[in-house]
């Protein structure tokens, strides 16, 4: 291991260890209040013990899922749904609670990947006899296929790295016409190997999104492989009605022998969508019938935080891990009246985050935010508070600002949320009022918002999203959030706010390069405050993933590297007998 490999990864060590105070972002920790979380089952608790082999689990949702086409799947939930149950990436997580969850291991490669040239080239060898579901068997090149199609324009959305790292990437369109990238290459139906424009240390962490999951080039149904995706994990798709319902049943080709993260325990997995959120709490509240075999998908309501929490048996059943991201108040940069740096200094003075915490569900599952990096990046576990506003806001100040900047009469605004998040942009709307910004909110299913939100030249000037990191470093968080370069017309991700800062880039470009941790580590702190300066966003708060599970669930706990999300590789039934058939 080289200097530059050695000293990254000593830095990796460190973020892992932080991560643990706070104890996932895309999702992994911290919390900028030293608030006390009276909820059950944090902290790497687990739910109902031992899981038994059968029956059938039911996932409880109210959305359907962004994208489980592994080019394109890169929200958090979505991505522990897939990788843990339909396909497996070259490295995973461990499949256990706490800080455990954060460490790599090998899924469908032989080891964590050997770096050579200063680890700007990297090789991983497949275990033997990797079988797809019906028998065929999983090839380096169908892996280097998926990586691909990847950058296919048609195929917006998913996770960037291989554009960000991949040497002679640049303005790659895809497979589609017979073109292929020669810095991926297949030695043979076993090796992949990877050559990098640039040193990166961190490359293992990267190989665990689903754009490292193997796609036989035979099954691509380009934009509808999203409805069906072909296995390499323990479940294959039964049915899937969109909107509706979807159902995986075994994978007989599966070899547990080759895996030893995934459990699949249930025999089936039913996820039943577009139940409204109220009604997916009040029936898990109750936990009757083939519902105590159920767990949530979405996070509690706000208003159903004080039925769980003020019932022992039932808060017993209650997860609230960290999920580490971040979200906040995404400006346009690029469009008037949010131009002017002064317009956005003004979001920020008159943003009350109090009022964001509690439209979240109060600080039992919400901590305000004071940066935009979660707390698990930062030395201490800890946000800083660079801006020093305080965490109601103030308004005068706000009104000030504006004024400088020629609104002193204000202006009119719209600001785009998920309908799991309207509370909180009802809070937004009241408070940035109190300064004389008019806010007319628009509402989009969950399952469409990303989507929505990342068509830059239609959607609205304001934006409420957040941030995960896909692993515990400042290199997974503010490039993705905040380099320019990287925005799309189309399937834009991470860079809500437009930011295009010439100053911000450069420096990023500085940190990537050095060859010290530690010097990185503080880099990216520091880089953190600087930006925030510049306003391309206001933080606004870091949730808890709280969700509910039935009685008759077991091996249930929030993974810390998939947000805060339930593991579906462990999680079970107590008794399979009494769950649906």
């Amino acid at each position: 291991m080289n200097k530059h490999t050695r000293t990254l990864a000593t830095a990796l060590v460190t973020a892992l260890a932080l991560g643990v105070t706070g104890c996932s972002g895309g999702a992994k920790s911290g919390g900028s209040q030293d608030r006390k979380n009276p909820a059950a089952s944090t902290n790497g608790a687990v739910v109902g013990g031992t899981p038994q082999k059968g029956g059938t689990l039911t996932v409880l949702s109210n959305q359907d899922f962004t994208h489980l086409d592994p080019a394109r799947n890169w929200v958090m939930p979505d991505m522990d749904f897939g990788t843990r149950l339909l396909y497996r990436t070259l490295v995973t997580y461990k499949a256990e609670p706490g800080a455990k969850g954060s460490e790599l291991v090998p899924d469908l490669a032989e080891d964590l990947g050997t770096p050579s040239n200063g680890a700007k080239t990297w090789t991983f060898r497949l275990k033997p006899g990797l079988k797809y579901e019906d028998g065929t068997p999983i090839t380096a090149q169908d892996i280097k296929y998926n990586v691909e199609r990847s950058f296919s324009p048609d195929l917006p959305g998913g996770p960037d790295y291989a554009a960000r790292y991949l040497a002679g990437a640049k303005g790659y369109q895809g497979p589609a016409q017979g073109r292929h990238l020669d810095s991926v290459k297949t030695p043979d139906a076993r090796t992949i190997v990877f050559e990098l424009h640039t040193a990166f240390a961190e490359f293992p962490f990267a190989t665990t999104l689903p754009t490292f999951a193997p796609v036989p080039p035979k099954q691509d149904k380009g934009p509808q492989y999203d409805s069906r995706p072909f296995s390499s994990g323990p479940y294959k798709i039964e049915t899937y009605a969109r909107d509706k319902q979807i159902v995986l049943v075994r994978n007989s080709h599966w070899d547990p022998k080759s895996d030893s993260v995934r459990k699949a325990y249930p025999d089936r997995i039913v996820v039943t969508m577009g139940l409204k959120g109220n009604q997916i709490d009040d029936r898990l509240i109750a936990s009757s019938g083939t519902d105590a075999s159920a767990v949530s998908w979405a996070q509690l309501r706000p208003e159903s935080i004080s039925k769980v929490l003020t019932k022992a048996d039932v808060k017993a059943r209650l997860l609230a891990e960290s999920s580490s991201c971040t979200e906040m108040v995404q400006m346009h940069t690029g469009r008037a009246p949010f131009d002017d740096l002064k317009v956005r200094q003004a979001v920020q003075w008159a943003l009350d985050r109090e009022a964001i915490v509690t439209a979240a569900g109060g600080p039992a599952v919400t901590d305000a935010s004071s940066a935009a990096m979660p707390g698990s990046l930062f030395t201490g576990g800890k946000q800083p508070d660079t801006l020093k506003i305080p965490l109601s806001g103030d308004p005068e100040k706000a009104k000030q600002l504006l004024k400088e900047a020629g609104k002193a009469d204000g202006f009119s605004t719209r600001l785009t949320v998920s309908v799991n998040d309207k509370a909180i942009g009802e809070a937004i709307q009241q408070s940035l009022g109190r300064a004389g910004i008019k806010v007319t909110i628009e509402t989009v299913d969950p399952s469409a918002f990303y989507d929505t939100i990342g068509d830059t030249k239609n959607r609205t000037d304001l934006v409420y999203t957040g941030w995960c990191p896909d692993f515990p470093s400042g290199t997974t968080f503010l490039p993705f959030v905040f380099d320019g370069r990287y925005i799309k017309e189309k399937g834009n991700s991470g860079n809500h706010s437009l930011f295009r800062d010439d100053a911000t880039m450069k420096r990023m470009d500085e940190i990537a390069a050095m060859t010290d941790g530690a010097q990185a580590n503080k880099a990216w702190q520091e880089l953190d405050g600087q930006i925030l300066a510049k306003a391309p966003v206001a933080p606004g708060a870091m949730k808890r993933r709280s969700l509910l599970v039935g009685t008759n669930i077991a091996g249930a706990y929030g993974h810390t590297s998939w947000s805060g999300q339930i593991d579906y590789a462990t999680v079970g039934l107590k008794d399979p007998s009494k769950s649906a058939n």
